[in-house]
């Protein structure tokens, strides 16, 4: 029997969430350093920081090659940078009153919205299991949600505010990658970034905004908050080049993985061990990622066969 190779494109779609996934796996180090410094750091400072180190660690990289200089439609890649702000600010202060699964798991109203965001500006296409999944996805954020909100109040709508902000990052970044280099797009994103993050941190000194308030860092901060922009670089270029290879809607799903981490690093470096319905929730999560991507296999087989099948001439 004749093994069925998987073509071109089959082979992009299991690289690109075979990218996700390690994203998701990495990115969860970001929010839990965020959540380590929030007694001492603001969200404000921390997302400035972050975007300060980016913007450092992408920079010989813009050096080394001069083309990379150059870039297509500045205002989107501004628009970029100043959602990528909003969302980190939103969720750091989330992070604030929020145990770290939870947070993430609120915010994983997110693959429902940009899926959906997705075929109203990308006209991307998906079939009903798959919104399906994504649904049922959210529904299991609900049920995290519910008892968080009754115990926290409205700072459990951060994570909420920071989903939507992410949505149209992410439907940029689809837009935008499929003419500029992945180095490039997050070394704009950095730069952007902590432009619009400096103007906000000056323009609210002395106002006594707690998410927005400056200190100075200790030595072993700064060493903390090096690490976070290192882990945000790398993962948010991972979730670039992901995002070159597969369309919205296949990836969306795959977000999802983050909340293990999550859960693991809130268990060892915080002690929130998560209740009875955040399981719940999580297991429902976590099932619906795990459908999408059996579904994407059972049609990769398939149309694998198609194109090895031998034509019948009529």
């Amino acid at each position: 029997m004749e093994r069925i190779r998987p073509t071109s494109h089959n082979q992009q779609i299991s690289r690109a969430i075979g990218l996700m996934i390690m994203a998701m796996l990495m990115l969860p180090g970001i929010d839990a350093i965020a959540k380590w410094l929030s007694g001492s750091i603001s969200a404000g400072q921390v997302t400035w920081c972050r975007f300060l180190f980016q913007t450092l660690f992408l920079l010989p990289f813009i050096l080394k090659v001069s083309r990379l200089w150059v870039i297509s439609s500045l205002w989107l890649h501004a628009l970029r940078g100043a959602l990528l702000v909003a969302a980190t600010i939103f969720f750091f202060s989330g992070l604030v009153y929020l145990p770290l699964a939870d947070a993430i798991a609120i915010f994983f109203v997110e693959p429902l919205m940009v899926t959906i965001l997705s075929a109203i500006f990308l006209k991307e296409t998906f079939g009903w299991r798959r919104l399906v999944a994504i649904l049922v996805g959210f529904l299991g954020a609900l049920i995290i949600i519910r008892p968080t909100f009754t115990d926290i109040g409205w700072p459990a709508i951060y994570p909420v505010f920071a989903a939507g902000c992410f949505s149209f990052y992410i439907l940029l970044t689809r837009k935008l990658v499929a003419k500029e280099e992945p180095i490039k797009l997050q070394f704009y994103a950095g730069l952007f970034g902590l432009i619009f993050c400096s103007f906000l941190l000056a323009g609210t000194s002395g106002m006594g905004i707690r998410s927005l308030n400056v200190v100075v860092p200790t030595q072993f901060e700064w060493g903390l908050l090096c690490i976070l922009g290192l882990v945000a670089t790398i993962g948010h270029i991972l979730v670039v080049y992901a995002f070159k290879h597969a369309p919205v809607s296949v990836l969306a799903p795959f977000q999802y993985v983050e909340i293990i981490g999550s859960t693991i690093l809130g268990l060892l470096l915080f002690g929130d061990f998560p209740d009875g319905a955040t399981w719940v929730g999580i297991l429902i999560i976590v099932g619906s990622g795990m459908y999408v991507f059996h579904r994407e296999a059972i049609m990769n087989t398939s149309e694998a066969q198609t194109r090895h099948s031998p034509s019948v001439r009529q």
